[in-house]
């Protein structure tokens, strides 16, 4: 799985805009003005950084080595992921649980008008 495939799947979700707000680096994906991923595109072997549920990461941590608390990062709702030798549909689950928890923690507001884009 490569940068533009991950970008490719985010952008495809509503609302979502797309910043390098910290460096030439580091892409940052939002939603609702909210983070959901960072992923550093210079880093190989390529790396996201997802919200996750926090018992979920606990999990996640145990199983595999590739999923670590975030740097500079709450690492009870923050994971960093590398994803060689993950599989494609744990990296896009990983990437919508993401999107849902920030998205369900916009106001009703902020979620009606993303919805109704």
């Amino acid at each position: 799985m490569d940068a533009n495939e991950i970008l490719d799947y985010c952008l495809a979700k509503k609302g979502v805009t797309e910043s390098f707000p910290f460096d030439n680096e580091t892409l940052v994906l939002k939603v609702g003005g909210k983070m959901f991923l960072l992923m550093p595109l210079e880093r190989m072997p390529l790396q996201i950084n997802v919200k996750t549920d926090p018992e979920w990461s606990a999990e996640l941590r145990e199983q595999y080595p590739q999923v670590n608390g975030a740097f500079h990062m709450n690492k009870t709702h923050w994971n960093s992921v590398m994803t060689d030798g993950l599989k494609r549909d744990l990296i896009f689950k990983l990437i919508d649980q993401s999107y849902e928890l920030v998205f369900n923690s916009l106001t009703k507001k902020a979620k009606e008008e993303i919805i109704n884009r």
